[in-house]
């Protein structure tokens, strides 16, 4: 009987050297004589230690890592395919207390199963939300999504059951259902690591709310930086039609759901929701005014519902076990749990599924070992590069929407990006004006002529150049970008700005002011 060993093909662990590992435990056990299969899972998101090995023992499945391809024959004469002590065992994944703290609700199965084994993915709850969806009628679908709270991921935090009661209550001859997977976020990952890890689930949550909405096909549009999420996306949908739970007769006879995968250019902007649409539509990827909002006409002119990746991936546990066993996690209006993805300079970085209410440190510091360097923290940047730059005095805050939005700060896709006390903050501000200019889609003014004049105001307050004036005029214009920007991307870009400026205001006084003052 073959020995199983788990080798992940995630992009993390591909980046460290998991292919070559892979290929060495290959031509160990051909050598030795060992049976082996080798199965290439997801990342279970312990970053530090990719690439993650596993091997199926009868005490369970024992891990080691972070593994490189030298270090494979030794683990062989160490007795690793027996569970065998070596100094890279860290013992079954699940006993680990980075793992056990955590409320695994999305990525439940990821790192665990074969992502592209259909099989697999059922045996482990798979489906199980979708046949639970098509017993009920499409408006008790939809009370469950309202009735569990979720709310949207992406960064707005708009509820989802809304979203889709709207769509739902729309009328016309056809209706699309939209992935949001341009997760073009500085930090942020956990999107790819449901393409990579676990596609079905997204396509689960797709089939569902397509029924729910009375949509007919759906779209996928993914950035064009994951290659590997693309692959194995492709495959599973193939699959999935194969299978027959999407396509012609998904729903019932002649009831369908067809879905395709897109994949984007490069543009930032796709992040939002109309120039997405714009994209899907072979336009440039300009932004909509609202009204009309895309839940009436979204998509060809047609109600289209559009949720994130996270949003979709949430969907199957929430119709499988019920909208209140996914409410009872979180705290106030933020329910469920929210894959965190912990990044930047800290000592354990990766993927931490919580729910609403844990603080800023403990996912830091706990979870996270503080930093990478040794040095203290300094700014930490929440919601990715449009968040907001908080210091350490903010980390005990919980991580929910409102508490987050009323200290001037925003969950945004749940990246947190960590900086020790290094970091130039006046840079930091600098490169949010310079962000913006690059990814702006130039359709409204404050947004393209803002983020550039921004940019050139924030270099003479490096300079030392009229400080006092150009801080006037650097709010002044966050004002502006804040109220008459089209979209979020240059009306949220003050918001990185202004924290850096309100919260580190030493590092945008002039060096000879500073120097006399110390």
């Amino acid at each position: 009987m073959s020995i199983r060993i788990y080798v992940p093909r995630d992009a993390a662990a591909l980046s460290v050297g998991a292919e070559a590992v892979a290929e060495a435990f290959r031509r160990e056990a051909q050598a030795r004589g060992e049976a082996v299969e080798i199965i290439r899972n997801g990342s279970r998101g312990m970053f530090w230690l990719e690439p993650l090995v596993e091997v199926e023992t009868p005490e369970g499945r024992i891990g080691y890592g972070p593994v490189a391809a030298r270090d494979v024959p030794a683990l062989f004469e160490a007795g690793a395919l027996r569970g065998g002590a070596h100094a890279l065992r860290v013992g079954r994944i699940e006993d680990l207390d980075w793992m056990k703290r955590q409320q695994r609700l999305t990525f439940e199965r990821i790192g665990v199963i074969d992502p592209l084994s259909l099989s697999d993915y059922c045996a482990h709850g798979g489906l199980k939300g979708l046949k639970k969806a098509l017993a009920l009628s499409r408006e008790d679908v939809v009370d469950q999504v309202l009735k569990s709270g979720l709310r949207g991921r992406g960064g707005a935090g708009f509820p989802a059951g809304i979203k889709w009661k709207t769509v739902h209550d729309a009328e016309a001859d056809r209706k699309y259902v939209v992935c949001n997977a341009d997760e073009g976020d500085s930090g942020t990952f956990a999107d790819r690591m449901i393409f990579e890890g676990d596609p079905f689930m997204l396509i689960e949550g797709m089939a569902i709310a397509a029924y729910a909405v009375g949509a007919t096909k759906g779209f996928i549009y993914l950035r064009s930086e994951y290659p590997h999420a693309a692959i194995a996306m492709e495959n599973a949908i193939q699959q999935a039609e194969q299978a027959g739970w999407i396509g012609q007769d998904a729903f019932g006879r002649n009831r369908p759901f067809h879905l395709e995968l897109r994949i984007g250019a490069g543009a930032y902007i796709c992040g939002e929701e109309t120039s997405l649409l714009e994209s899907l539509e072979g336009k440039r990827a300009l932004v909509r005014a609202k009204p009309p909002l895309p839940a009436l006409s979204g998509l060809f002119g047609k109600p289209t519902l559009i949720n994130n990746v996270l949003t979709l991936a949430a969907v199957p546990y929430i119709l499988s076990e019920g909208a209140k066993a996914y409410a009872d996690f979180g705290m106030g209006r933020s329910r469920g749990t929210l894959p965190v993805q912990l990044g930047g300079n800290v000592l354990r970085g990766g993927l931490i599924e919580l729910a609403f209410g844990i603080s800023l440190r403990e996912i830091i510091e706990g979870f996270g070992g503080g930093t990478a360097s040794g040095r203290p923290i300094r700014a930490v940047q929440v919601g990715g590069p449009l968040g907001a730059y908080l210091t350490d005095r903010d980390l005990d805050m919980p991580m929910d929407y409102e508490t987050l939005a009323a200290n001037r700060a925003m969950l945004g896709h749940g990246g947190i990006v960590v900086f020790d006390d290094t970091v130039n903050m006046a840079k930091m501000a600098r490169f949010a004006f310079h962000f913006c200019a690059k990814e702006s889609c130039g359709k409204c003014t404050p947004c393209r002529i803002g983020a550039v004049r921004g940019e050139e105001t924030i270099e003479k307050i490096i300079a030392g150049r009229n400080v006092e004036a150009n801080l006037a005029i650097v709010r002044d214009l966050c004002d502006v970008m804040t109220a008459g920007s089209l979209c979020a991307h240059g009306g949220l870009t003050p918001m990185p700005v202004m924290s850096a400026i309100d919260r580190f205001p030493e590092d945008f006084v002039p060096a000879e002011r500073k120097t006399a003052a110390e």
